[in-house]
């Protein structure tokens, strides 16, 4: 008996554990590179299942439509396949993607995860705000940041408006808007989407944010409901499982569109001086020239002969 209930046990663990694929598994078809790009591409292992997210209390469960990079492999694709800098694969904890887009994709798109441990997160703001108010607000504080951007050789950022609108769900406890961000002084350049969504936990935040380009919006906004069922609080660390004298985090949900990608640095560097997301192979990059990052890219993919040096 003791034999068969450890079975039925283990058998229950592999079935809720990742299940890790290649790339020929994943999509059908090895890389269609060679060189260097096939080396890198077939290095990554696509999971779905269960997944426990690392120093995180938090886990996802991603089904077949999707899948997860570990922090190894999103270090991979952010830094040597999208050509960002080190700097954009700190603090990460792995990456969502729609099984249906190979991530050298240049219509593919996903969601880098983090978690802020700064505390419970009261939503007591959420009727209150204005968020047209709110958006002036960010727009001239960006302007006014720009000197500094420019000194310091980073290019001038515009905030057009808002992409979608800041919303919150209150049952899942999810607050999630995008913007349209234009960087640069051409007026006609293309657009940059900063989509962001937080789910709120007992002792913190878990962060998503999406790199995408301004034309998959709608995209994106379809598979919010399922990016939000994916993820899991451990139990006891639920938003709900708040308790008196529980560590509270010094602001709401206002501060958390005004930090943009991260509230905590906030406080200390102000909201404007942060990279606002991890942006996308080909547009701009906010630590980096994006003229460096773009060469980059198509020199490693826009051939199928591998690197061109």
């Amino acid at each position: 008996m003791k034999k068969l209930y450890a079975g039925l046990v283990l058998g229950c663990l592999l079935a809720s554990s990742a299940q890790a694929k290649t790339y020929a598994e994943m999509f059908g078809q090895e890389p269609p590179y060679e060189g260097d790009a096939v080396k890198l591409l077939n290095s990554l292992d696509f999971k779905q299942g269960h997944i426990d997210l690392p120093d995180v209390p938090a886990s996802l469960d991603v089904p077949d439509q999707l899948y997860y990079l570990d922090v190894r492999d999103t270090k991979t694709l952010l830094t040597e396949i999208w050509g960002n800098p080190p700097s954009a694969a700190e603090g990460v904890s792995g990456m969502l993607m729609p099984a249906k887009y190979p991530p050298e994709a240049d219509i593919g798109w996903g969601t880098v995860i983090s978690y802020e441990a700064d505390g419970y997160v009261s939503d007591e703001d959420a009727e209150e705000i204005d968020y047209n108010e709110l958006l002036s607000s960010l727009k001239t504080a960006i302007s006014e940041n720009n000197p500094e951007r420019e000194k310091a050789g980073y290019e001038p950022m515009e905030l057009i408006g808002w992409a979608s609108p800041p919303h919150y769900e209150k049952q899942e406890h999810a607050l999630h808007w995008a913007k349209d961000l234009l960087f640069g002084k051409d007026k006609d350049g293309p657009h940059t989407l900063n989509y962001a969504v937080r789910v709120l936990g007992r002792e913190g935040v878990l962060e998503m944010n999406f790199i995408a380009g301004l034309d998959q919006l709608d995209e994106i906004k379809t598979n919010i409901p399922s990016f939000l069922k994916v993820t899991n609080f451990d139990q006891g660390k639920k938003y709900t499982d708040f308790m008196e004298g529980d560590k509270v985090a010094g602001y709401g949900l206002a501060g958390l569109i005004a930090a943009g990608a991260g509230a905590k640095l906030a406080a200390k560097a102000g909201i404007f001086a942060i990279a606002l997301a991890f942006l996308k192979k080909g547009f701009v990059i906010v630590l980096v020239a994006a003229a460096g990052a773009w060469r980059f890219v198509k020199g490693l993919f826009g051939k199928k002969d591998g690197p061109t040096g």
